[in-house]
């Protein structure tokens, strides 16, 4: 029997978060394009040193990325969209970035959420381009390994996937585009055979959606060609985040090896072993530590399982690794100093995570574990957490049992609710806003960490907020925008911001994860019962709508977006951990509302992200998540209005959900990917307020006039005028202060120029 250890693959973002900082420096111009390749090449090679060094039998490259693994193939591909031809002799990382980030001239491609995580990829856009291998990026991380003494498996985003999460091709083109695909996938795999790689992992986790019939075909065509053209080499099929569709045909590829992911599809994985058997000519790669949470596993069962999986498939040959990439999880724990004992005892980040993945891999082996007592702490720090006060809350448990039907619902339809409100509220057409938060410029940052480290008195600090907030009331002002927000000046992230206020919840120190490009966050830990026990927001927002006349919005995080961008005890179903932020939510929205905020904003930008990958578990999660908004906001006044926000997912197969919230007005992103919106409005009826996202914040570009106003008209063709607001499409909170007044002045341009044209015509 042959035991190995591996990793789907690992935090490419460096223990200090070293990448961010280079990838940023070099944006700036502070770094050099030859100092830059340099320092990652640094760090690649000590993030593989220190995977061996914990030690994993095989070390994965391909999954580092100077921005985004679906980008590095598109531009290897020569992939590239025809606008990017205005850039004037661009570097290899000027062309890439202008892709991902945008230029002056040019709009970056469309990004969105990578399956239901929280990290976002560049979408691929096919417009029939000649394809060829312009380089190969994971050869060149494979031969950087090799040459430092670290034989390697190299991991490639498989062909399926890549296809099937591109977009600007018709049925027709599809083929083609297959077929001019997998010849470059062909030539990257014979290359890397011919380096030296034992194994290559192909991830493929679009294997774990729904496949109609037709698909499944394509899947195999695609796969005997591969295996036909590659000379051999040995093929790792991986997928993750859900159990492999159609397992009695997609088992039988012609590959050497297929992992499979036994966290979140573990289930309906050993059923389908159980009833079809494993192919004995296959090495089985079992997932059996969770990459997407930082809990540690119970040893006991997490080796039961095992067992169980290795007679149903009836092989001797496996490698123990994560469910799927670590790069959903933090680096490492052990810088975390301020966590209690209770809750750091239970946790795992990625290195403890492959720690645990060593120790399974020696139990396989030899029906012993490495250490003595290892199962037995393992019990203890889970039974710890299992039984502390946090989790005890009968408070909360009494509040929850009290709710009825009628808590989650508006007494008042919306073509009522909207009357009431025009009337009271006095906007023009076309009204204009943002999302929410302003630039957090050096200065906020700087004074922000200052009176952590208490150099500064909560007095000083408070003073600081005030200020800043009034410069951009008056800012606002002056770009004569119609509704304002306070900036959120005092907030370090939409969902920290709020667990600090909340109970059961705990923060770390350094636990980042990348959610896009070089954005990073540190996601809140909820370990325990969630409750409401002070007001959040009143004081900022109370005090910025007595600088204005203007309606300044109350703006809260929505329940279903705290619970997905954090990491969530295991303990109950999340849905009662939504239920849980609801309710705190709610008491907040009542809270502002007696304050005599008019507007209050909830938004939910992870609503979609929560979303299972099968059609047929939509409606229990959409049920739950909806229901928890609606309990956050459905209790307020009629002339009340209720705003939420979503941004960067896929709306044309969510608009139901959607209009369920039953939310007065709903902005989304839709500049990147405006077209397709606005199709999508053509096919379904949308009859409440929508806020369109008429330019990208996540570019540094400044959208001119005639631009905005292009969206705006062709817009006015699916959304009446009565329904029609206007803003950015996200937040601004990491845009420079310059271009975002820059923007925002053209964008309120483009809305008085519709303004004007509307009264002319009408």
């Amino acid at each position: 029997m042959t035991v190995f250890s591996t990793a789907v693959g690992y935090p490419y973002i460096g223990p200090k978060r070293e990448w961010k900082r280079y990838v940023e420096a070099y944006w700036k111009n502070t770094l050099t394009e030859e100092a830059f390749e340099a320092a990652l090449k640094t760090l690649r090679l000590e993030r593989l040193a220190h995977q061996q060094q914990l030690g994993l039998d095989y070390i994965t490259v391909g999954d580092f990325t100077k921005y985004d693994r679906m980008l590095d193939l598109a531009v290897a591909f020569r992939l590239i969209p025809k606008r990017y031809d205005v850039l004037q002799q661009p570097t290899k990382n000027d062309l890439y970035y202008a892709m991902a980030r945008g230029a002056d001239d040019v709009v970056a491609c469309e990004m969105t959420k990578w399956f239901n995580t929280n990290y976002h990829y560049i979408v691929p856009e096919y417009e029939g381009q000649k394809l060829s291998l312009a380089h190969n990026p994971i050869l060149e991380q494979f031969l950087e390994a090799k040459a430092a003494g670290i034989q390697a498996k190299p991991t490639i985003i498989g062909p399926y996937t890549f296809v099937d999460l591109a977009k600007g091709y018709n049925k027709k083109e599809k083929a083609l585009f297959i077929l001019q695909i997998l010849p470059l996938y062909t030539q990257m795999i014979r290359e890397l055979g011919e380096a030296g790689a034992e194994w290559v992992q192909i991830e493929e986790p679009s294997f774990t959606k729904d496949l109609p019939a037709d698909e499944i075909r394509l899947i195999e065509e695609m796969y005997q060609q591969l295996r036909d053209d590659t000379n051999g080499t040995k093929l790792m099929l991986q997928t993750y985040f859900e159990s492999l569709n159609a397992y009695d045909r997609l088992i039988e590829l012609p590959v050497d090896g297929f992992g499979l992911d036994f966290v979140h599809g573990a289930k309906e994985n050993i059923k389908a072993i159980q009833k079809f058997g494993f192919p004995s000519d296959k090495m089985l790669s079992i997932g059996i530590i969770n990459g997407r949470d930082i809990w540690s596993v119970n040893l006991a069962e997490a080796a039961s399982v095992i067992q169980v999986v290795k007679q149903a498939a009836n092989v001797d040959n496996i490698w123990i690794s994560t469910s799927c990439s670590l790069q959903h999880v933090p680096v490492s724990k052990q810088a975390e100093q301020t966590l209690p004992d209770v809750l750091f005892d239970h946790l795992a980040f990625a290195d403890e995570k492959i720690t645990e993945i060593v120790h399974l891999t020696t139990f396989a082996k030899t029906g012993q574990w490495a250490e003595a007592g290892l199962v037995a702490k393992s019990m203890k720090a889970i039974e710890a957490l299992a039984i502390h006060p946090s989790r005890k809350n009968d408070r909360v448990a009494t509040q929850l049992a009290a709710l009825t039907p009628e808590d989650y619902r508006r007494d008042v339809p919306f073509a009522q609710r909207q009357q009431v409100q025009k009337e009271a509220l006095q906007l023009p057409d076309f009204p204009t806003t943002t999302i929410g938060s302003f630039p957090q410029s050096a200065q906020v940052k700087q004074t922000r960490s200052a009176w952590r480290k208490g150099d500064i008195s909560d007095v000083e600090y408070e003073k600081f907020i005030k200020n800043e907030t009034a410069r951009w009331i008056r800012i606002q002002e002056q770009l004569e925008l119609d509704v304002f927000v306070h900036g959120e000046f005092e907030r370090t992230d939409m969902v920290e911001y709020f667990g600090e206020h909340l109970t059961g919840f705990a923060f770390t120190q350094f636990a980042w994860v990348v959610s896009y490009g070089s954005r990073c966050v540190k996601p809140p830990i909820i370990y325990g019962d969630v409750a409401w026990t002070h007001p959040m927001t009143v004081k900022e927002v109370v005090e910025a709508q007595a600088l204005t006349d203007h309606y300044v919005k109350g703006m809260l995080t929505g329940p279903v977006t705290i619970l997905n961008w954090s990491f969530v005890r295991n303990d109950i179903p999340r849905e009662l951990v939504a239920r849980q932020i609801g309710y705190a939510i709610r008491q907040e929205v009542t809270a502002l509302e007696r304050a005599g905020i008019k507007i209050i904003q909830v938004d939910e930008p992870a609503l979609r992200e929560g979303l299972p990958l099968r059609e047929a578990n939509w409606s229990h999660y959409l049920n739950w998540a909806v229901e928890a908004f609606k309990l956050a906001t459905s209790h307020v006044a009629t002339d009340t209005q209720i705003h939420t926000h979503m941004c960067y997912c896929e709306f044309n197969d969510f608009i139901h959900p959607i209009r369920a919230l039953d939310a007065d007005v709903i902005s989304l992103e839709t500049s990147r990917s405006h077209g397709e919106f606005i199709h999508s409005l053509k096919e379904n009826r949308y009859e409440l307020g929508i806020g369109l996202g008429v330019y990208d914040i996540h570019s540094p570009r400044v959208p001119d006039v005639s631009e905005i106003y292009a969206i705006l008209t062709e817009s006015l063709a699916v959304i009446p005028k009565a329904q029609f607001w206007v803003n950015p499409d996200c937040g601004l909170k990491t845009r420079q202060e310059s271009e975002t007044i820059a923007s925002l002045k053209n964008m309120v341009a483009a809305a008085k120029k519709l303004r004007e044209q509307h009264a002319v015509t009408n």
